[in-house]
């Protein structure tokens, strides 16, 4: 069957991909910088993971309404099935399917200002649910139980259809969405936005080793420095991974199109968005629904959003900041890593997860990336504060200048006190 007059023809696909997705011939406008940080809420008595709503335990949306009335959030409606709640600043609060809490800040003209916000709600967030028994982890995985002990917390549609397709394809996909929490940075991509994207997908598979925290799951050492990102390298379906970056824009164009799309036609139907466009079946509206569908570790929204990291303690949040914004708002810099990395290779990302910085090859490299980032963030005016910079510095000298990433706290502490509470060790870390 030929393809029908009324499909998306590919230029045009390709136009909206360059023009709104990876801002080439856009003027770059000065740096800005976000981040989504997400909590995974658990027991602090019992460990399992804490529901949105219970009848006869601790759940954490009466949580978030005593605390968000406390400091001025609104409480919205989502198309979830939950409320959301938006902040004074503009940021909102938001839940993830396994009920994780997260936190997505509005963009800032520095990485300072976006700390300031960041530490002015998630600190607080950790004490006030501590004190009703609530430990909220900054983890790559919860590590305690196993998926079948976390139901999906979010009846919308757009979930129920993932869970569908993710059920039709193996159990990774529901651990990701129930049971993992990262930390997304999202940077400008600046003058030279195809050079930007190249060297944040060749820096992918280092971000996850720098910042490897989840090697525990079920209770036990899994083997990998981070395990949540074995479970998005098991996560089959066509929606995930980096690029090679030959020709960028067509790459990810059929990428996307490849993607099975779960938000049409019936729940379970897996056919690429090739197939519905060929059949005159969809425009753009369905085009760009289509595309917040695919979760590669580097994501193309007019900006970059990376999300290559396991969650990142609030007391580090400034290092993530510095490693990717002073490599890329820094041009001098980008073009530095650049040359450093090479072209970006996809298969990376298994080794990263799996050996984190006890590679040696990757151990070197990450070094010199933060070399790179750090003296990059200094070069940008205003943009890094002191104390931002010098917690970065104490990041990258505690753990990646010595070839070790937060998960090596927590296996060395399993192994001084293997009866420990998984909670204390991870909350501890």
């Amino acid at each position: 069957m030929g393809a029908d007059s009324r499909a998306l023809d590919r230029a045009g696909l390709l136009q909206d991909l360059r023009t709104h997705a990876f801002a080439v011939g856009r003027a770059p406008g000065p740096p800005r910088i976000g981040a989504e940080v997400e909590l995974i809420p658990v027991s602090v008595d019992t460990g399992a993971q804490v529901p949105v709503v219970s009848i006869d335990g601790p759940s954490t949306l009466p949580l978030l309404r005593r605390f968000g009335a406390r400091h001025g959030w609104t409480e919205q409606p989502s198309a979830y099935g939950v409320p959301q709640f938006g902040l004074p600043n503009g940021g909102v609060i938001s839940y993830e399917p396994g009920g994780q809490i997260e936190l997505s800040a509005a963009a800032f003209p520095s990485a300072s200002a976006l700390l300031h916000s960041l530490r002015g709600t998630v600190p607080p967030l950790m004490d006030a649910a501590r004190g009703e028994g609530i430990e909220l982890l900054s983890v790559g995985v919860e590590p305690r139980n196993g998926i079948e002990d976390v139901d999906l917390q979010l009846p919308g549609a757009r979930y129920v259809r993932l869970t569908r397709f993710l059920e039709s394809i193996g159990t990774g996909g529901t651990r990701m969405m129930r049971q993992t929490a990262s930390m997304q940075v999202s940077v400008n991509l600046g003058a030279e936005p195809l050079l930007a994207w190249r060297v944040l997908n060749a820096m992918a598979p280092y971000a996850t080793a720098i910042f490897a925290n989840s090697p525990v799951y079920r209770g036990e050492p899994t083997g990998h420095r981070s395990w949540r990102a074995h479970i998005w390298r098991e996560l089959d379906g066509g929606r995930t991974g980096c690029f090679a970056c030959d020709n960028p824009v067509a790459e990810y164009l059929d990428f996307a199109l490849a993607a099975p799309a779960i938000l049409l036609g019936e729940e379970g139907d897996a056919r690429p968005f090739a197939e519905w466009n060929a059949r005159g079946c969809v425009g753009p509206d369905e085009w760009r629904a289509h595309l917040t569908t695919l979760f590669p570790e580097v994501r193309p929204k007019g900006f970059a959003e990376v999300r290559a990291l396991d969650a990142v303690a609030p007391e580090w949040y400034a290092a993530p900041l510095v490693l990717l914004a002073g490599i890329v708002q820094h041009p001098p810099t980008l073009r530095a890593a650049a040359e450093l990395l090479g072209a970006p290779d996809p298969a990376l990302l298994h080794a990263a997860g799996r050996d984190g910085l006890s590679d040696p090859r990757m151990a070197s490299v990450a070094r010199d990336l933060a070399d790179l980032a750090t003296a990059g963030a200094a070069a940008l005016p205003g943009f890094f504060d002191a104390d931002a910079l010098d917690e970065a510095d104490a990041f990258f000298a505690r753990y990646t200048r010595r070839s070790r990433s937060p998960a090596d706290d927590v296996l060395d502490a399993l192994a001084a006190a293997p009866a420990a509470s998984l909670v204390q060790i991870e909350a501890a870390d």
